[in-house]
């Protein structure tokens, strides 16, 4: 197939742009900086449509503002816009969006959730709600078939998203975690998100579909495994100390802090947006996965974490 790869410098995209080049498509890769595979040629998803794209097949569109803080109009410019520029410049092809897990409620727990589930009114930063907003936006337009896969904190070799957010949590051997850190998670390896991406290129799906790996993982067993396989030690040398932070504590924090951010100060680690992904569960439902896609995912694994 012709295919078309947004933000294919990325983590993610990259990934995908390599799989599917292995796999022996034509590759067109877009991004702002070369990826070096496939054939490249510069967007800025900001600048709007292309006015003379080539022609493909399929189109997956990972590029996207992913940042935690920041103005929603910054961050519509890219994952609002940005979706309808990718969307008609290339009518017709067949979509396969990257959306994220982070459209759901992060008022509340998410517990297996479903893609079925109404998307919230209010989200607590730009990233969920400008990627609800994109999702909005291409269920109201008719302009070729579109897979909407939504991933939950992909991880593995290549990451400079979640892996460093987590090596920065270590302070002086120890890790501070909101609660004891048992609130379930569910991971996504990128190889399981390819295989989402394969799956949605040779089968005739539209609609939405979560993307994980098979079984959800307690937070603190995540982190301290990952910060273990990274060399990172106690201060004796040890195991690192977890240092539990009561979890009202951490949110009457997390409130100032994004306060004082929205008055011009600059944005901490810590928000609310950041404790709705640590403090209670966050695990999909992926019957759609298997029955849909026909992707069976493998467990969450860390092996070679120490080399990612």
């Amino acid at each position: 197939m012709r295919v078309a790869v947004t933000g294919a410098s990325g983590f993610v995209g990259g990934a995908v742009a390599r799989a599917l080049a292995a796999d022996g498509h034509d590759v067109r890769t877009f991004s702002r900086r070369p990826p070096h595979v496939g054939t490249w040629r510069a967007w800025d998803l900001a600048d709007g449509a292309l006015a003379d794209p080539p022609e493909v097949d399929a189109v997956v569109h990972v590029g996207a503002a992913v940042a935690d803080g920041g103005k929603r109009a910054a961050a519509a410019r890219i994952n609002v816009d940005g979706t309808r520029a990718v969307r008609e410049t290339f009518r017709g092809a067949r979509m396969i969006h990257v959306s994220s897990a982070s459209v759901y409620d992060p008022r509340v727990p998410t517990v297996a959730g479903r893609e079925d589930t109404p998307l919230p009114g209010r989200h607590l930063n730009a990233y969920g709600a400008t990627k609800a907003a994109a999702e909005r936006y291409l269920a109201d337009t008719d302009l070729g078939p579109v897979l909407v896969l939504r991933p939950h904190a992909v991880y593995g070799p290549g990451d400079t998203t979640l892996l460093p957010r987590v090596e920065a949590l270590v302070r002086r051997g120890r890790v501070p975690l909101v609660g004891d850190g048992s609130a379930l998670h569910s991971f996504t390896h990128v190889d399981t998100f390819v295989a989402a991406v394969r799956a949605g290129l040779a089968r005739d799906v539209t609609g939405v579909v979560n993307v994980a790996d098979a079984e959800p993982w307690p937070l603190r067993r995540a982190v301290l495994e990952l910060l273990g396989r990274r060399g990172r030690r106690g201060p004796d040398g040890g195991p690192l100390r977890v240092v539990e932070v009561p979890p009202r504590l951490a949110h009457g924090l997390a409130a100032a802090l994004d306060g004082a951010a929205a008055c011009g100060l600059p944005r901490a680690r810590l928000s609310r947006y950041a404790l709705s992904h640590l403090a209670v569960e966050r695990t999909l439902d992926l019957t759609r996965l298997r029955t849909w896609l026909g992707v069976d995912p493998p467990p969450t694994t860390l092996e070679g974490a120490e080399t990612w």
